[in-house]
Parts: C-alpha cells; structure tokens; sequence
C-alpha cells in the first residue's frame, strides 16, 4: 500500500489520475489521498472468500504490465542504440526476463482462462474513469463538482498541491527581492544555505 500511494500520486501529479490524489499532507509530506484510496480498495480484496482467485487476478496484471514495460525497453534498446542509458547491464539479462514474465502471462490464459478474462476487465474498467476525471473537459458543473471534492479532501487530510519548480524558484525569487529592499540579503542567504 505505501510503495503503491507513491505511485498513485506521481500518476495524478502528472495527470494521469484525478488532481485530488496528487495532495501531500503538509505535516508528513506523505500522499494521504492515495494511502486512504488504496486502502478502501485493499479492504474490499478483503471481501472475497477464495484468495487465490485474487491473487491470479492480481498475479497476471502485474506480469502483464511488467513484461510490457521490459519490452518496451528492449524495443528502445534495438531502436535507439546510442541513447543514454544510466544503467547499463548485459542484454542477456533484460532478455531471460522477458521471456520469463511472457511464460507467467501466457500459461494463464490456457490454464485460467476465465480469471485472466475478469482480469482484464478490472484493468479495461480503468479506462473509463481516466477519460473522465483526466482527459476530457469536464462541463462547469461537474468542475464544480470535482472542486468541492478536492477542497474536503484538502481539508479532511490537511493536504495541499505539491509546488512545482517555477513556484518554488519563484516564492525564492521574491523572498530574496523583499530582503534586499529591506537590507537582510546577507541574513537570508545564510539561511538558505542552512
């Protein structure tokens, strides 16, 4: 759950997610939005009464979603040779992966068919809600919808929007051109070095 609210709130911070999961509350600067979102969804996992069932739901999204993400990297790999890699390992290794993660998605699908089909469905159901709390514009009443939700959350988990650099750059910018007119450049530089 916390690895996962992380991820949560870098999704909604890039707009892949609704706004009132990228708020961090501002004592903890932890994603309470998302740690109370993906608990209400844990406690619902909870409900079914055959836990393997969830777990071969579960199991087969993430293989599915990792053997995507590691051969989008070989393709990138084969594609742009020369691009700057950070980490740079022996293609063998990325390759075994691969074909490991394409054997846990695809003896799923012949020996469990039905759950891999509920599987995909939870995943397609996303889709959905992305489009509507994402990607179109939304009419004024449901924006005004949506802002009275993000103004409950912020209060309920006394969270705000995290700044961005420009806002932050700028909230300095200012601070220093106040202390200077007031003769503290020297007393704020050294606090800003602290």
């Amino acid at each position: 759950i916390f690895a996962s609210s992380r991820l949560f709130f870098v999704g909604a911070r890039n707009g892949h997610m609704p706004k009132l999961m990228a708020f961090l509350n501002i004592t903890q600067l932890t994603p309470v939005p998302c740690l109370i979102i993906l608990g209400l969804i844990t406690l619902s996992m909870l409900t079914t009464s055959n836990v393997f069932v969830l777990i071969n739901y579960a199991s087969f999204v993430e293989s599915t979603f990792i053997t995507l993400s590691v051969g989008a990297l070989l393709y990138l790999r084969y594609k742009e040779p020369e691009r700057n890699r950070p980490i740079k390992v022996n293609l063998v290794l990325p390759i075994l992966f691969f074909l490991l993660c394409s054997i846990l998605v695809c003896v799923p699908i012949f020996t469990q068919p039905w759950d891999v089909g509920f599987g995909l469905v939870i995943v397609a159901s996303g889709i959905p809600v992305y489009f509507l709390f994402c990607r179109f514009k939304k009419p004024a009443w449901l924006q005004n919808i949506f802002w009275s939700l993000e103004c409950t959350v912020q209060k309920l988990c006394i969270a705000l929007e995290e700044e961005t650099e420009e806002e932050k750059e700028a909230t300095v910018g200012q601070s220093k051109n106040a202390s200077d007119e007031k003769g503290d450049a020297p007393e704020l530089e050294r606090l800003h070095q602290d």
